[in-house]
């Protein structure tokens, strides 16, 4: 949502050739013709749903365009797909000064799409727009807080000086943009880069092409310095509903889902030349409690119900969610209950309350909790004080069947503590957050290997100056406390202290209750395997491929039949295991196989 806003295919052996056979059905009943069939053009094509906010980097939040965004850009740095290490991008070294004050990066030789060279000077421009330009530091200005300049003496290189050491220097997920093509653009809140094709760029695709709420289309950079992606296009095409995008995969229209339900899932078990991956998630699910819409300087807006403003409702509506349950029903089992706000994906930087200072499920105890603060039961059941009574409007993504199953789940829960939850379906809820026109809210966040992006929008500068005005805040969340603390862990270089104030931020956001996860489902995905031979998951193996930290998945996919066993930058790992596999299958194959085990937007990079 962030708007709010953010990682096995290839090196296939024959014994897992013939897994895949097996756990498909077979091939002897063929799908509808796919895409990429030899001597037609090869197309990747990539069901979403998502509609794009902005196709300006400056200003784009959501999954999708954040993932746009590292295929059509180059960033200084990139997150090698086995490790989630920084190496190398458009930076091909970098050394910093003893103080840690200083960053001099030296910039790879290479070339926009339009033929342009690419200097330091279109990284400098970047940064030092985000530095100068409040709408450009939209999506990703709290990178550039802390620097005190950026220069380039020279194509080749560019040097940050910072206030203060800043521990994500090699972590900056910022697209460079071309300086010759955007420093004319004019106002940037408004300039959404969607007005000439093809969009002048320097990652692995080109956007050639959108319809809006139809196609996004991309065609391969030939001159990209890692090699030009395989396939002749790579096409995002929307299909809003979930189902409709399982039966576009089963007739070959589409080449890839994600987002998959675990009964999606399961229905594809058997479904020709199509492979189910399932991945450790990289996401986080979650609802906004409205605790006053506000701007910066304090002045309130909306129509939030104020005894969300009450520390002990909240505690008490917390206390009625059963996270276990939800990840057992509504996610089939596919994901992990937990209250930390980094998923245990990153093992350095998830926190985990203790059972001491968990606020669990507990009617009970919501209820002698609302007792003891006067809100009384009425004649319909539900609580009320002082003219305030605890009903609530709790909009849920519409497309999204686990949240609405969760969602009604949580409605009974809270009812029998003498509070109502109204669940409201709806298309989009970032309309009714920045109005500050819900009660509660559903969202998710991709979380990128660094936490700083994530951590970062629930600052008090995440708040609106004005009201319309631009903002990062998920929840109108502000904590001096918790504030102090992001400074802190932004200035610490050593890894293991970091991950220790880290830790202490998620334990802030877990007590205050207005920001509320319930844990990490689990990333299935599917794919054509007659469409797709290889492609990179994140990490690897086991990981995911739709909405990566990087580009490998779409820039490495080879069309089935041309798949090679070369390390192609990242590296390539074997596709994740079909859901619900059978004994007599592994038996047959002496049980080789490999299991593969997702925000982010963030790139902690979205919100859904």
């Amino acid at each position: 949502m962030g708007r709010r806003r953010r990682r096995a295919v290839a090196g296939v052996v024959s014994i897992l050739g013939l897994l895949a056979a097996l756990l498909v059905g077979g091939a002897s009943a063929q799908a509808a013709p796919a895409e990429g069939s030899a001597g037609e053009e090869k197309v990747l094509t990539i069901a979403v749903s998502q509609e794009v906010d902005s196709l300006s980097p400056f200003l784009a939040v959501r999954l999708i365009t954040t993932s746009l965004g590292r295929l059509m850009y180059d960033f200084l740095t990139n997150y090698d797909p086995k490790t989630g290490e920084s190496i190398p991008a458009l930076a091909e070294k970098w050394e910093t000064s003893e103080d840690g004050l200083t960053w001099t990066y030296t910039i790879r030789e290479t070339n926009w799409s339009d033929g342009q060279p690419v200097t330091a000077e279109d990284a400098r421009w970047t940064f030092d727009t985000m530095m100068k330009d409040e709408a450009a530091a939209t999506a990703n200005g709290n990178f550039v807080e802390n620097f005190e300049s950026v220069t380039a003496p020279d194509p080749r290189t560019l040097v940050i000086k910072l206030k203060a050491p800043q521990a994500t220097m090699l972590a900056l997920d910022v697209p460079i943009l071309p300086k010759h093509k955007w420093e004319n653009a004019g106002d940037f809140a408004k300039f959404n880069n969607d007005k000439e094709f093809p969009v002048v760029g320097n990652g692995p695709w080109i956007l050639s092409e959108h319809d809006v709420n139809n196609s996004i289309t991309l065609v391969p950079n030939k001159d990209f310095w890692r090699g030009a992606p395989k396939f002749d296009k790579l096409v995002f095409r929307y299909i809003t509903d979930p189902d409709a995008q399982v039966e576009a995969l089963k007739a070959g229209e589409v080449s890839f889902v994600s987002g998959l339900t675990p009964a999606q899932a399961r229905s594809l078990e058997g479904a020709d030349n199509i492979t189910v991956n399932k991945a450790k998630g990289k996401r986080f699910q979650a609802i906004t409690l409205n605790p006053g819409a506000k701007l910066q300087d304090g002045t309130e807006f909306g129509d939030g119900n104020k005894a969300l403003k009450d520390p002990v409702v909240r505690e008490a509506l917390v206390r009625t969610i059963d996270r276990e349950a939800i990840y057992k029903t509504a996610y089939g089992g596919f994901g992990e209950a937990n209250g930390g706000y980094i998923p245990s994906r990153y093992s350095d930087y998830h926190w985990e309350p203790s059972d001491a200072e968990a606020v669990g499920f507990d009617v009970a105890k919501a209820n002698e909790i609302l007792d003891a603060a006067g809100y009384a039961k009425g004649a319909d059941g539900i609580r009320a004080k002082d003219g305030l009574k605890l009903s609530f409007r709790f909009n849920v993504h519409a497309n999204n069947p686990q949240y609405i199953q969760a969602a009604e789940m949580m409605r009974e829960w809270a009812k029998e503590a003498g509070m109502e939850l109204k669940v409201l379906p709806v298309s989009e809820v970032g309309a009714l957050l920045d109005a500050g026109t819900y009660d509660i809210l559903t969202t998710g966040w991709s979380v990128n290997p660094d936490p700083d992006y994530i951590l970062g929008i629930n600052r008090c500068s995440g708040l609106p100056a004005k009201v319309g005005g631009p903002y990062l805040s998920d929840a109108y969340y502000c904590n001096p406390e918790y504030d102090k603390l992001y400074a802190a862990q932004l200035a610490e270089l050593d890894r293991a202290k970091r991950a220790e104030i880290v830790k202490q931020m998620q334990e802030i956001l877990y007590k205050d209750n207005i920001f509320v996860v319930w844990g990490y489902a689990d990333q299935l995905e599917a794919f054509r395997s007659d469409v797709i031979g290889s492609m990179t998951p994140q990490p690897d193996p086991g990981g995911n491929f739709n909405g990566q930290d990087g580009y490998w998945s779409w820039w490495s996919a080879t069309p089935a039949g041309e798949e090679s066993n070369e390390d192609s930058g990242g590296t390539t790992g074997n596709t994740g295991l079909v859901v619900g596999v059978g004994a007599a299958a592994l038996a047959a194959l002496g049980g080789a196989f490999l299991v593969a085990r997702r925000r982010g937007g963030a790139t902690a990079d979205d919100r859904e």
